[in-house]
Formats: C-alpha cells, structure tokens, sequence
C-alpha cells in the first residue's frame, strides 16, 4: 500500500468517526409522560396554544387550522395520531411548527404537544432502532430510541408520522379553510 492510499484511508476513517461523534441538534418535548424528539432542520417555530378552527370531515387526529401570520396552518393531536387520548389543553401546551416534505412540495404542520422540554444533542450513534414490540406507538413513526439521563427519547420520524391519505387531507384542509380564517 502506498503512503497515499494510508493516509487517504486514516482520513476517511477519521471522518467516519467524526460522522459517529457528531451531534445533530432535536428539540424534546412531552406527550404524556414520554419524550419525544424532532430534528431541529425540520422546526420552524414554537408558538402558543390557541384554540385551532375546526375543520368538519378531518381525520380524528386533526384538530384544526390555524392562522400563522396569515397562512393557514392544519394542526394535528399526535397523542390521537398515536392512538391515546387528545392531548389536554394546559398551560404549557404549544404547537411545534414543522415542516414535512411530501410528493416534491414542502408542508408545514402544527404538533400539539404538552410542553416543550429542551434542544438536546444526540449523536447518531447513540439512536437505537426503535422496539419490535412494548412501544405505545405504532413503531413506523419511530425512527429510535435515544438513551437520555431519565430513560429514552424517542425520536421520530416526522416524514412517515403522517399518511398519504392524511397529507392528501390536510392538503385539502389548507386550501379549503383559508376563507374561514379570513372571517
């Protein structure tokens, strides 16, 4: 081997390791008594619980529309879309605004969440692949399990937390609803 191809290798190994040492940024919040993460490339804001406008023939996790500085965002219940009880309305409650790209466009959604926790570091090599089975949510919306000081994080994966069907919806939510926000 030539002294090239060594340190070409030493190099490429290094990045490896840097790639496995590296953080990427999640912002943490609460859902009952779980925690849950979101990469931080796929927030936009936080903003305060307002009561969203309802939308009549909605998936049940869809609690409404709101109006974002003039643009008519659908918010979904992620407790209903893991099939547990709606999410109580309580002082901390927020909406996590995300945006999901789907079929080539981007959609922006707002999560109701009881609480924001915090923005955490989480290396890649610290996610575990999510639970074959015990997990209280279907498995297709984890993306893994990262381990915290409390226990585990559960990272989700935003592009698969909705369905085809629900994007369609939701799709149709935004474009239908906007003169109910105008009134």
């Amino acid at each position: 081997m030539t002294n090239e191809v060594v340190v070409r290798t030493a190099v490429a190994r290094r990045g490896d390791e840097d790639a496995a040492n590296a953080r990427a940024l999640y912002l943490a919040f609460l859902l009952g008594s779980e925690v849950y993460a979101i990469e931080i490339e796929r927030i936009r804001e936080i903003v305060e619980y307002s009561r969203p406008t309802t939308v009549p023939m909605m998936p049940p996790a869809v609690r409404g529309v709101i109006n974002l500085r003039g643009g008519v965002v659908p918010v979904i219940d992620l407790a209903v879309r893991f099939g547990v009880a709606p999410t109580v309305v309580g002082r901390r409650t927020c909406f996590v605004i995300v945006e999901v790209a789907h079929a080539g466009s981007v959609h922006v959604l707002g999560l109701v969440v009881d609480r924001v926790n915090a923005v955490t570091e989480i290396r890649p090599g610290d996610i575990e692949p999510p639970p074959a089975f015990g997990a209280r949510i279907n498995t297709e919306f984890i993306r893994g399990m990262a381990r915290s000081h409390d226990g585990f994080v559960i990272v989700l994966d935003v592009a698969r937390t909705l369905s085809m069907a629900e994007m369609a919806a939701l799709g149709k939510a935004g474009n239908d609803s906007g003169a109910l926000l105008a009134a």
